[in-house]
């Protein structure tokens, strides 16, 4: 399996996607265990040792997703800007893309101007109405992340995955998604 779990001292897990607390409004994964491919795991836990020295945290939203979730949020927002078409596939179901925040060091998130998941204009990168501190919140993310191999996604402040994500394969429900459907 190409996945490995994500563990690190400054990454706290809170799958969105294993609660009510996501788009969908119903859980989709069964387990809340966040998986990444090996690249996109050391890229992260240098995100992580980044945001750590500057006294923050990282809080992962989502990692890998199956392609049977990606199916399912495509069915709530068939909207290609914010949820990937899963006839062409995610960058998530290769592993290599990840949704995350910054906290401070005692786990509370910092603002970012709107909820994960809110798919909205004011969601996008660069907004100037948005308070100023969620647009500073913004910037040391995009700092950290990008000093770390990562790209980010310009209608979501969340999303990031590594370059060229389309050289790593879909991979497979069967096998690395049956520990969070199953």
């Amino acid at each position: 399996m190409p996945l490995q779990e994500i563990s690190h001292p400054a990454i706290d897990i809170d799958l969105r996607y294993a609660s009510v607390n996501n788009l969908t409004g119903i859980p989709i994964y069964q387990h809340a265990i966040a998986f990444l491919h090996k690249d996109a795991l050391a890229a992260l836990v240098a995100a992580a040792e980044l945001a750590q020295a500057q006294g923050l945290r990282l809080r992962v939203l989502d990692a890998y997703r199956p392609s049977a979730a990606q199916w399912r949020l495509w069915e709530v927002l068939p909207n290609p800007m914010f949820v990937a078409d899963p006839h062409i596939g995610s960058m998530h179901t290769r592993g290599v893309a990840v949704d995350l925040t910054l906290c401070q060091a005692d786990g509370e998130p910092l603002d970012m101007g709107t909820e994960f998941d809110e798919m909205t204009a004011q969601s996008c990168h660069g907004r100037t109405d948005i308070p100023a501190q969620a647009q500073h919140n913004r910037h040391v993310l995009l700092e950290v992340m990008t000093r770390t191999g990562w790209e980010h996604h310009p209608h979501e402040w969340w999303h990031y995955n590594l370059p060229e994500p389309t050289r790593y394969p879909p991979l497979s429900d069967a096998v690395e998604g049956r520990a969070l459907l199953a």
